[in-house]
């Protein structure tokens, strides 16, 4: 629910913050103003009190990976994708992207949209508002699944902030007319060149593909956001890749590597070699182990100073049967899959889809602070251990001082 608050102050009492301490906060104009022992903050005449009772009050989540335009295709498509994409260790996950292709033959914006609309909703009930959302672009589906994205970003606008990847899922050397066809999403208002090198049949044609996405992100001063390495085949490359075109065009900070899952089968060395270029290039790394069986170091990488997130990536699609955007549910899988369940663990995973993930995404200003946006979560939650364990909607979810969702008890 929304509540207008009078003059646009909202005081947040009682608010336990992830480093222990117990504060009052105090929003107006759209920014925390003030941070100040419990007790010690001047309520201003008519401001807005939330009480948090004690409850943890952290950043809003952040989604670095998310198929919008795929949400609950499944049904309309069957299971044979899914079965390839996850079978055999992810042996097969090139056949499934081939055989889900087939689900655009069923793409309209009427039919897409209020899939996509459910899916932000559901995220802005579970405190995400910001999203990297892949639309794919292809010849396959068109322009189709874009402009349903495109639609959906404009009715959020003010709500959660939406970055469209215009995403040639299919390839672009594999699919001739694909690359094109990303020059017109940018027009109509993608924000991201999108990229899966990977998949295509040579190392020249990974390399190529790199090679345009990174030189059209740079004559068009975007960012570029790519799948690369989505397979346990040690032989992969295209995250090193990546960071090294990253570095060619000027692109330094500005590009982000989705699952990445080959370099869990790289030895030590050459995992130490491509973080490196990774951190050189400040290359971000989006990480979603429950969508597959194999996950990149997560650890590894934040050791050697990476900027690391965790993402929904799918919803109910022809490579995840579940999902409901919901990111603490995301970090409670990963603190299994990847074996990350001690205290500071836990710490670290709510990292991955705040703090950390905002560095993936490069986003300015992000932050619970004196002075950064007054965009918060109450939750019921007083422990990280419960917070990742009941993975529970926010009671109260803020957007510059404003509650635009949850219920409130004060």
């Amino acid at each position: 629910m929304e509540q207008e608050h009078g003059p646009g102050a909202l005081v947040v009492t009682a608010a336990r913050l992830r480093d222990g301490r117990v504060v009052d906060l105090q929003c107006k104009g759209g920014v925390v103003t003030d941070v100040a022992p419990v007790g010690e903050l001047a309520v201003p005449d008519r401001a807005a009190v939330l009480d948090a009772a004690g409850g943890l009050v952290t950043e809003p989540f952040v989604d670095a990976h998310l198929h919008l335009d795929k949400v609950r295709t499944l049904p309309l498509i069957g299971e044979a994708a899914l079965t390839a994409y996850t079978a055999d260790g992810m042996a097969g996950s090139a056949l499934g992207i081939d055989l889900a292709s087939a689900v655009k033959q069923h793409y309209t914006v009427e039919r897409l949209l209020p899939e996509v609309r459910r899916a932000l909703e559901e995220g802005l009930t579970h405190g995400v508002l910001t999203v990297q959302a892949f639309a794919d672009v292809d010849t396959a589906a068109g322009l189709v699944g874009v402009q349903a994205v495109l639609a959906a970003r404009e009715e959020f606008r003010g709500r959660v902030d939406v970055s469209v990847v215009a995403f040639p899922q299919d390839g672009v050397l594999r699919d001739p007319g694909s690359a094109e066809l990303v020059e017109q999403a940018l027009d109509l208002g993608a924000d991201v060149v999108g990229g899966i090198p990977w998949i295509e049949e040579s190392v020249a044609d990974q390399e190529a593909h790199v090679e345009w996405a990174c030189a059209l992100a740079a004559r068009t001063g975007r960012r570029v956001a790519m799948l690369t390495d989505d397979s346990p085949d040690p032989s992969l490359a295209t995250t090193a890749m990546l960071a090294e075109a990253m570095l060619r065009h000027g692109l330094t900070g500005r590009g982000v590597a989705c699952h990445a899952r080959a370099l869990g089968h790289y030895d030590r060395a050459r995992q130490d070699e491509v973080l490196d270029l990774a951190r050189r290039s400040g290359l971000g790394l989006v990480s979603d182990p429950h969508t597959g069986s194999v996950a990149l170091p997560v650890e590894r990488a934040l050791a050697a100073g990476v900027a690391v997130a965790l993402g929904q990536d799918d919803i109910e699609d022809a490579y995840y049967p579940f999902g409901r955007h919901n990111l603490l549910e995301v970090a409670f899988l990963a603190a299994h899959l990847l074996d990350m369940r001690s205290a500071a663990q836990q710490q670290v995973l709510v990292d991955l889809v705040t703090t950390s993930a905002a560095r993936v995404l490069g986003l300015p200003g992000y932050g619970l602070r004196v002075g950064g946006p007054a965009d918060l979560l109450v939750h019921d939650a007083t422990r990280t251990v419960d917070l990742l364990a009941r993975h529970a909607a926010p009671r109260a979810v803020v957007r510059a001082g404003r509650v635009i969702a949850g219920a409130t008890r004060g």
